[in-house]
């Protein structure tokens, strides 16, 4: 009988842990999608906000609205600079994300190898065993002929 593969439990945890690191990157992947549409949303907002200011210049503006227009203008180019901050952390964590798959992918290959050498290795046994049961029955047959041979002479 072919003995079970005994690293059945580390493919096993492995195959866990690889199934963890792929919901782990879709996450951090949604995340960075949201962190970019978040920038792209500012930097439209920042872009539209710069045209109604150009506008009321042409059409003249007193200093305190343009003051307020400056500022607003000022603190929405920090939120971009913010959320550019955002942007690039969230690309750092899927790039380690993909890592952190890329190497659980490797040790569940690994330990599927690993376990079709041993299934190989089993199939070889259990092969050769059966050919000796096939060879004990043969001999035995061969001598009971020869023996039942003898006794016709």
């Amino acid at each position: 009988m072919a003995k079970a593969f005994h690293l059945q439990p580390l493919l096993h945890l492995a195959k866990q842990s690889n199934d963890a690191a792929t919901k782990n990157l879709g996450s951090l992947n949604r995340n960075q999608h949201s962190a970019e549409s978040k920038l792209e949303m500012l930097q439209q907002y920042r872009k539209d906000y710069q045209e109604k200011l150009q506008e009321a210049q042409k059409n003249g503006m007193e200093l305190h609205d343009l003051r307020n227009f400056q500022d607003f203008l000022y603190r929405l180019d920090e939120a971009i600079a913010q959320q550019n901050g955002v942007v690039t952390q969230t690309r750092l964590s899927v790039q380690k994300g993909r890592s952190e798959l890329m190497q659980t992918q490797r040790r569940v290959k690994s330990f599927d190898t690993l376990a079709v050498r041993h299934a190989d290795a089993m199939r070889k046994i259990e092969e050769k065993m059966e050919q000796k049961i096939q060879d004990e029955h043969n001999s035995r047959r061969a001598a009971y002929n020869n023996l039942e041979h003898k006794e016709e002479n």
